[in-house]
């Protein structure tokens, strides 16, 4: 029996849905790219042009599930509902990069289970979430993330602004909070989607506790976590390297984005 191919739809043509796309345009057995999203047309039209196989369909965040079994939301994270409500609506399946932007549109879980359809949140630019989802099954004592970023990944940030740091004068580390994950994404909204995923698989984001630094001695991003649990005590330490479109995502993104849409259709599927 064969399997019906995924229709797979990009909203956002930044940094990671570029890498996700060209992905789909090189080839995903059992995928075919069908159409993207992206704030300016033209520039996007010149790009595929370039560097696709063909030219995509164009389409608003809103009418992608339109044409789409899978959207691949990639977009800033105030753009969250906007993607996600048609797509969960009609039944399809959401994978999400602003993780972080779930907190704040609980509403969109109830949407999902209303109209069968599914949210999946990639592990991104974190390793171990499938052992802290293990661990979760039995009891988790205390989560801690401690992150650590160049000054230049960290600007922009509603929270550094707050706190009159000029990011280009940092010599040494620099605390920048202290607190839970779920109090950090306000003020961090496009740094900390991989602190909201550690939460949401382990014991929630409002008791993951998170540090963050501006810190000039790393190249890096820089993410240390300790779960002390009933069934393991885990140690993890993530070193990723930023992009080179956007310092603030990790190389590792897209790639874990890829991952996922490859799970999907995979006969073999490790670590699920």
């Amino acid at each position: 029996m064969t399997t019906p191919t995924l229709k797979i739809a990009v909203g956002g043509f930044g940094a990671i849905g570029k890498a996700v796309a060209a992905a789909l345009d090189a080839g995903i057995p059992g995928m075919e790219l069908v159409a993207v999203s992206a704030r300016d047309t033209t520039k996007a039209q010149a790009y595929m042009a370039q560097s696709f196989s063909r030219a995509y369909e164009i389409l608003p965040l809103e009418n992608l599930a339109e044409r789409a079994d899978v959207v691949v939301e990639c977009c800033p994270a105030h753009l969250l509902d906007i993607i996600a409500r048609p797509t969960l609506e009609a039944g399809k399946t959401l994978i999400v990069i602003s993780v972080g932007a779930l907190l704040s549109n609980e509403h969109l879980v109830g949407i999902a289970t209303e109209n069968d359809g599914r949210i999946l949140v990639p592990s991104g630019a974190i390793l171990g979430l499938d052992a802290v989802q293990a661990a979760a099954q039995g009891t988790i004592e205390s989560v801690k993330m401690v992150t650590r970023k160049p000054p230049l990944g960290l600007k922009g940030a509603p929270a550094i602004e707050k706190m009159g740091l000029d990011l280009d004068t940092v010599t040494e580390p620099v605390k920048c909070y202290q607190g839970t994950a779920h109090d950090a994404i306000e003020g961090f909204p496009a740094n900390l989607n991989v602190a909201v995923a550690l939460g949401l698989a382990g014991i929630g984001t409002k008791l993951t506790q998170l540090e963050v630094w501006a810190d000039p001695t790393v190249k890096r991003n820089t993410h240390t976590i300790t779960v002390v649990s009933d069934s393991a005590n885990l140690t993890l330490k993530i070193e990723n390297i930023p992009s080179d479109d956007n310092p603030k995502t990790g190389r590792i993104t897209p790639l874990s984005v890829i991952s996922t849409l490859k799970r999907l259709t995979a006969p073999l599927v490790v670590g699920a």
